[in-house]
Formats: structure tokens, sequence, C-alpha cells
């Protein structure tokens, strides 16, 4: 076992699992084993492992729930820290408030709703969490990330950590300033909500995760919207209109339900989604002249088999 391996283990910072397959950690189930996956425990946990990290120059990913993700067969290496259990928590100001990274996207747009705080109602049905939705500035329903943050406590590759404003985070359709520009892990963010009315709020947000449950094929295994919609077309419409839905590679299939879904349908690989999201590509470049970008994040090695 190498040396940085062993300082993890005995570091007592919360979870820590060699060789876990990450197929247990997202959302699409598909996924080879990363080296090492830390949980950890505390933010403090955190940059103990981000030390140990430095200290010996290691490959490291930051994960939430595992949802907006395609892990390649080879799995990742170096550390994994996925953000969970010990990141996850509250701290309440009236309507402002400081969430870990950890915290479930769903539970809080649901614990916000009950109190009378609005913003997070387009939230309701996504399967993330705080620090995921940060990142990538999540969104639906006309709304996103980016219009309730007010700041963001960011762990720089370096060790350093710092609060970024809403302005620094450089918020952009399903992006920040995180996945270029600045690598970092979101650790926690501030949001600011509008106070208002909990019946209102609550029949929204009942709307918005009705609607997710009727139009989007959260039943199966999938890692939400493989595509960003080339605007003004909907990547979802585009698939449909080409003929693609229900169409399968090995175990990935084009959801019946929603064209800009591909399910595991059993057995799946991620060479199959990859697969069949160039396959995707290419229809709808020849057909409709549009080129499609993944909004899934695809990270990791390709398998040597």
């Amino acid at each position: 076992m190498k040396e940085w391996m062993k300082e993890i283990q005995n570091a007592n910072v919360g979870i820590v699992k060699i060789n876990e397959e990450l197929a247990s950690h997202t959302t699409m189930k598909v996924g080879g084993p990363a080296d090492i996956l830390v949980e950890p425990d505390s933010l403090q946990s955190l940059k103990k492992v981000m030390e140990i990290v430095r200290k010996h120059n290691t490959p490291w990913t930051a994960i939430g729930r595992g949802s907006n993700l395609l892990v390649h067969d080879g799995g990742i290496e170096g550390v994994v820290i996925k953000l969970g259990k010990g990141i996850d928590h509250l701290e309440e100001n009236g309507d402002k408030m400081v969430v870990g990274a950890g915290y479930s996207l769903i539970v809080l747009a649901t614990q916000l709703s009950r109190k009378g705080l609005k913003g997070l109602e387009f939230a309701a049905g996504i399967p993330g969490s705080l620090g995921g939705a940060v990142y990538m500035n999540a969104g639906a329903h006309g709304s996103d990330m980016s219009q309730i943050v007010t700041k963001v406590h960011i762990l720089f590759e370096d060790g350093t950590m710092e609060w970024l404003t809403n302005d620094e985070m450089k918020f952009a359709y399903r992006t920040s300033v995180l996945q270029q520009e600045r690598p970092g892990i979101v650790l926690e963010a501030e949001l600011l909500l509008e106070p208002g009315d909990k019946t209102e709020i609550t029949d929204q947000l009942k709307k918005n995760k009705d609607y997710r449950r009727d139009t989007q094929p959260w039943n199966h295994p999938c890692a939400g919207s493989i595509f960003r919609n080339p605007l003004p077309k909907y990547a979802g419409q585009l698939v449909e209109s080409s003929g693609l839905k229900g169409h399968q590679v090995g175990g990935a299939r084009i959801s019946d339900m929603h064209g800009n879904f591909i399910v595991n349908a059993g057995g799946a690989k991620a060479q199959d989604v990859l697969n069949l999201i160039q396959h995707i590509k290419g229809k709808i470049k020849e057909e409709h002249d549009v080129e499609m970008h993944t909004e899934v994040e695809i990270i990791g090695r390709e398998s040597k088999e």
C-alpha cells in the first residue's frame, strides 16, 4: 500500500475505503473503483485529508451525492473525497443561512418551504447536494443557485480557503468559476431567501416535484440531464425529433419519458453511456447541424480492458 494511503487510513478523518467501486456512489450506478474513497466527518477532517494530498502530490476529486456525474469504468486515480455526513451543517439566521456542501438539496428545499422562505422551489426533486448544486449552478423552472447564493466558502487545490462572493463565482448557465478557472471544493455556502406565503411556496414546490416525477425517469438509475440545452432549442426535443427515444447501447438507453435522459437499463457500463452520447451527438449534428455539449460531468480514467 502506498504511503499516502496509509497516512489517510491512520488520520482518523471519517469513513475510508480502499478500491471502492464508485458505481455505489453515483445515481447512474456505473463507474469503476476509486484508489481510496474518503467521507470526511468534519471540515477539520477534510482539511487534514487535503494536507496529506498536498504533501504527497496525490490526485484528488470531490463528489457529492453522485448525480450529474459519469465515472469512467477505469475508476478514479488518487483520492475521491465524498462530501456527505459531517459536511452537512445548517446554520440559520432569519432569511439568511450557511449550509454545508453535503446537505441534501431536496431536504433543504422542503425545509425552507415549510418555514415560508422562497427561492429554492426550483430544486424540488433534484437529487444532489448543496455543494454540487453550487459548483455547477444547478437550476430548473427558470431559476438557479446563482439567484440565492450570496457567497461560497471554497477549499482550493493549494490548501487555501476563501469566501468568494456571488460575482466572484462567475455563475453562468450550469457552470461557475470552479469548473475551469479556479478548481476547488465547495465547503459551504451562504444563501439569502425571501419571506413569502408558506402555502404558495409549498404548493409551488409540490408542483415542481410532481412535474419532475411525471416527465423524468427518476425511477431508473440515471445522472439527470445529459446535455446542456443549445438554446433556443432544447436537448430533449432534438433527441426526440431525431427518433432516438428508446435507442439503446449495451445497458444504456435513452429514456422513453425524456430525450435528455440516459438510464441504466441493467448492467450498463460507463462506456455504454459514452458510446450512446457520441451516437446522439453525431445524429443531431447530422440532422439539425447543432453541436451538443454534455451537462453531465465525465471524470476518471478509461478502462484498460
